[in-house]
């Protein structure tokens, strides 16, 4: 899981300009939801970047799923995602 993680963060740190990176795993938070996967994560991302700070909340939100593209076909149920 761990390392899982850290690809995410990794990913995100190489096709966008960040300052920082946070990759929480929130599933445990869900795990009485029917649909809850113990395959799949809940992750919360908390960014921290002027790139995309500058940008309006739903081009930023984009970009980052569109970098995630496989990961949320495969791995990531859901994700939040924060621009500080």
């Amino acid at each position: 899981m761990l390392h899982f993680l850290k690809e995410v963060e990794n990913k995100i740190k190489k096709k966008l300009k960040v300052e920082e990176v946070l990759v929480i795993d929130n599933s445990y938070l869900h795990k009485k939801h029917q649909s809850y996967d113990s395959e799949r994560f809940h992750l919360k991302l908390i960014i921290k970047s002027q790139e995309l700070k500058k940008m309006d909340k739903l081009k930023s939100n984009r970009m980052i799923y569109s970098i995630l593209e496989d990961e949320m076909k495969k791995k990531i149920h859901a994700l939040q995602i924060e621009i500080s």
